[in-house]
């Protein structure tokens, strides 16, 4: 059979052309070239991930979650708001130890600069109470809080600022995590009347995820015994 010479580039061409342009369309055993890479904290403070929930402002009374979306509440809430009563978000601003998943959760007002830099100022006094007094690595996305000089100066030059890349929450997929549980036990899992009720329960659900034992083990994603940090935080058993 005579050799036949064919550029790469022209059998990449035509293979991409054709939809079969990655290796793993084309290998026996669907292998790609890319190998997943791993995020891996290796003690407590050694990354420590932020991020921002928005989710919407529950009116005095309760939202269409309780009374639904054709209900009298529900249409009277349109005038009520251009009237001048309290609307928009409120934004959770959330930061977990990747060791440990110890995590913080403060309802705030905006996402500004200023803010992610006071709720992490909080952060940091908040985990070194429990026993992480100092973080070698803050990790968060591209948000504009987050690029903020502010914030660079609460994060200061005893720790690394790592941002993820654009558009990949999977790179900052603990505290992401944490989110959606956080979503899924509580923000969605039952009704609120108003914000105040929310935010107390926020903060309530905060300290059982953190501190209480189930019958069933840790609640939330838990923390496996060996990663918790010697504190007050270690453990009491919840009714």
């Amino acid at each position: 059979m005579p050799d036949c010479s064919i550029n790469r580039r022209t059998v990449t061409r035509h293979l991409t052309r054709l939809g079969l342009g990655r290796r793993r369309f084309i290998d026996p055993g669907g292998d790609s070239n890319r190998k997943p890479g791993k995020i891996t904290a290796r003690w407590p403070g050694h990354m420590v991930h932020l991020d921002v929930k928005k989710v919407g402002r529950i009116p005095h009374g309760g939202g269409w979650r309780i009374h639904g979306r054709d209900s009298d509440q529900a249409k009277a809430a349109g005038p009520a708001k251009s009237a001048g009563a309290k609307r928009g978000y409120t934004y959770l601003h959330s930061a977990i130890d990747g060791f440990s998943r110890l995590s913080y959760t403060a309802p705030l007002s905006d996402e500004k600069g200023t803010t992610a830099a006071a709720f992490l100022a909080r952060a940091k006094i908040w985990f070194a109470a429990h026993g992480i007094h100092h973080i070698h690595r803050i990790v968060t996305d591209n948000g504009a809080c987050y690029r903020s000089g502010d914030f660079a100066r609460i994060v200061g030059n005893q720790a690394r600022h790592t941002k993820t890349k654009p558009y990949t929450p999977r790179h900052n997929g603990k505290v992401e995590r944490y989110q959606r549980i956080l979503a899924e036990e509580l923000l969605y899992a039952r009704d609120f009347s108003c914000e105040d009720a929310r935010s107390a329960a926020i903060a309530f659900w905060n300290i059982h995820y953190n501190y209480c034992e189930s019958s069933d083990g840790w609640s939330g994603t838990g923390w496996q015994s060996e990663r918790r940090v010697a504190g007050p935080w270690r453990g009491t058993r919840c009714a």
